[in-house]
């Protein structure tokens, strides 16, 4: 079975498509070999720097408010939409089809692009930083209810119809129940990810811990920098097991 020749034609495509790839990206694994650079640089990061903790934990909030804001927005404002650009659930498949489209272009632009816009048009904060992960978020979890939403089970839906339902009545209350723990899941996926873009979003003056991380990196306060990435780094753990007592209760 895995000797067909089309495995092998696949194996072979795939191995000339990695060879490239590391070409063009300068893959060299003997840039490894001398570790003392690395591990002189480390040594910096210790002992780590206390005296600016409550500072560092007031920005790890700010952080995970505007990842919070840009994913609640976000979800809100995709939530209506998902419907329309669902296939069982649009009113017409042209508003479907613009709906799709309106979608991918929004899903298609990167958080940092819509931050660097919405940054230079409306100053430096974390407010445009909420923005555009609501922006993108908008775009992403579209696509990801309208799926749910075209896998859902037609059933309940034809049997509120049956019945004299309106169709948005009956997509609502027949559909959503179907699909809510999967949605949650979806957004606390995209809360963590939101986390990440939070930080990046960060470095282009967007506030929270990742422009203290960039600044920090930027004086060479190495000390500081390590207590940053821990921060960073049990803050997602938190908003990890969090999502995952959440889904399990709702499930």
């Amino acid at each position: 079975m895995w000797f067909k020749k089309s495995n092998l034609i696949t194996v072979a495509l795939l191995v000339v498509f990695v060879y490239f790839s590391m070409r063009l990206t300068e893959f060299d694994l003997s840039k490894f070999r001398d570790f003392r650079n690395m591990i002189e640089f480390l040594a910096e990061w210790f002992p780590m720097n206390f005296s600016e903790l409550p500072d560092m934990i007031q920005d790890m909030l700010e952080t995970l408010a505007m990842a919070f804001l840009g994913s609640v927005f976000g979800l809100l404002i995709a939530l209506p939409l998902s419907f329309a650009a669902a296939r069982n659930t649009a009113p017409s498949k042209i508003l479907y089809n613009a709906m799709r489209i309106a979608l991918s272009f929004v899903r298609s632009v990167p958080e940092i692009v819509f931050g660097l816009i919405l940054l230079t048009t409306l100053g430096l904060g974390p407010f445009p930083a909420v923005i555009a992960i609501m922006i993108h978020n908008v775009g992403v979890m579209g696509k990801l209810i309208s799926e749910l939403i075209e896998a859902a089970d037609p059933g309940p839906q034809e049997a509120m119809k049956a019945v004299g339902a309106k169709s948005w009545i009956a997509s609502l209350f027949s559909i959503l129940p179907q699909i809510w723990p999967n949605v949650l899941s979806n957004f606390f996926y995209r809360f963590e990810v939101a986390i990440r873009t939070s930080l990046i979003l960060g470095f282009i003056g967007g506030g929270g811990i990742g422009q203290r991380l960039f600044n920090d990196f930027k004086t060479f306060q190495y000390e500081s920098v390590a207590l940053d990435v821990l921060i960073i780094m049990v803050m997602v753990i938190i908003v990890d097991f969090t999502g995952s007592f959440v889904r399990n209760r709702v499930i």
